[in-house]
């Protein structure tokens, strides 16, 4: 009960979960300890250094405590979270460049997967975020694929974006067409797709969408056997029918959190060789947005479990793995029940950032103060006090400075 209403006035301290990720992504990891001793941990948020680091280095990638206490004053962006990700700060990419929290580290971590993201750039379009030189590219909603992790603007998805509430999860056209087996349950289990067929994006868009609740008609006969490719009617045939199997979107959270648990299935043989012989198809363009609980339906018979290994998709059959399970972590953390992070709710998501790490900060700091004052058996002064916070606001400026050269 104290869970659900510490999350409760978690919600309302907040317009939407756009609003929400700035503070969960931070709130979910640990801020004090180099994540490094954990080894590649399961999904926790990443950060790039630009001082360090710059385009022409290796890419690498630091955890938030190292972030706060290591490159502090460093030209340091948000990569959001990373999965099976363990951290690189002072090892053999920083050069003589040591980790404060953790200096004895292997020369590398072979298993880190890299992208673009860590030079700062997303997309298709390889631009950075926020592009100074495209402002308009600010104004469109980015979205991260759960498989590559990599971020896209959504007039570059090949689809048109629903509400954010109404979905959880984004698998990218690229990386759907690397796991094609995905295709098949996306005609069952994903939102259905309104696709923009326009020629360019100059030109007013097309759009063919689907409706819910749309009955397949009855076949006036036998099918006759061509090599060419289905008609357009089949197509749409096609597409209405997966719109009548799909999972309802619009859910609350009890609902949410409590369907994966209470999701079950028949017990098969393979259960995409059973949605395969039913024949139902999806047109395999765009990316493809899943309602909540989509990983619960997918098979895992061992040929399936080889096929999401050969893939390098084996997470998609781990639940925790997910965005929303570390989310729900953050609402344990005594960090998560902060009240001056409803001070938030009107910042734009830098400025979430910017107030987050200096909670955090100061917490960290007046407690390192708190308990070094205590071990030396000092009197808690108030010129001690004077002089800390004086620390604080020139590390602010550093900082500061450091993002505007």
């Amino acid at each position: 009960m104290a869970a659900e209403k510490n999350e409760a006035d978690i919600d309302d301290a907040f317009a939407n979960r756009e609003e929400l990720e700035a503070f969960y992504v931070l709130a979910g990891s640990d801020s004090e300890k180099c994540s490094y001793s954990r080894g590649y941990v399961k999904r926790q948020a990443v950060f790039a250094c630009n001082t360090c680091t710059p385009n022409t280095a290796e890419p690498a990638g630091v955890c938030l405590a190292c972030a706060n206490k290591c490159h502090d004053g460093h030209d340091v962006f948000e990569l959001y979270t990373k999965r099976n990700f363990r951290c690189d700060c002072g090892n053999g990419k920083f050069g003589e460049f040591k980790c404060q929290l953790m200096p004895a580290k292997d020369e590398q971590n072979i298993r880190n997967i890299y992208n673009h993201n860590f030079s700062g750039c997303y997309c298709t379009c390889e631009r950075p975020y926020p592009d100074t030189e495209t402002p308009n590219n600010n104004d469109d909603e980015m979205i991260q694929c759960v498989v590559c992790e990599d971020w896209f603007h959504s007039r570059h998805l090949g689809c048109t974006v629903g509400e954010p509430e109404e979905v959880l999860e984004m698998v990218c056209e690229a990386c759907m067409n690397k796991a094609s087996f995905l295709w098949t349950y996306a005609a069952h289990f994903a939102v259905p797709p309104v696709i923009s067929v326009s020629p360019s994006e100059e030109d007013e868009e097309e759009e063919v969408e689907v409706e819910e609740g749309a009955e397949k008609e009855e076949d006036s006969g036998p099918s006759q056997s061509t090599d060419e490719e289905p008609s357009t009617s089949a197509e749409h045939t096609k597409l209405e029918e997966g719109a009548n199997r799909r999972s309802p979107c619009k859910r609350t959270h009890e609902e949410m959190t409590g369907s994966m648990a209470k999701a079950t299935s028949k017990t098969v043989a393979c259960r995409l060789n059973e949605l395969q012989v039913q024949g139902l198809e999806r047109l395999r363009q765009g990316a493809v947005f899943w309602p909540y609980s989509w990983r619960a339906k997918l098979c895992t018979c061992i040929s399936c479990k080889k096929a999401y290994v050969a893939a390098e998709v084996q997470f998609l059959m781990d639940e925790s793995d997910t965005i929303l399970a570390y989310e729900n972590k953050g609402l344990d953390e005594p960090f998560g029940q902060h009240p001056l992070m409803a001070l938030t709710n009107s910042l734009d998501r830098r400025q979430q950032l910017e107030v987050i790490y200096g909670v955090n900060e100061l917490t960290t700091t007046i407690s390192a103060f708190l308990d070094q004052c205590a071990a030396e058996e000092k009197e808690v002064t108030v010129e001690a006090v004077y002089q800390l916070f004086e620390e604080l606001k020139a590390r602010k400026r550093r900082r500061t400075n450091a993002e505007y050269q």
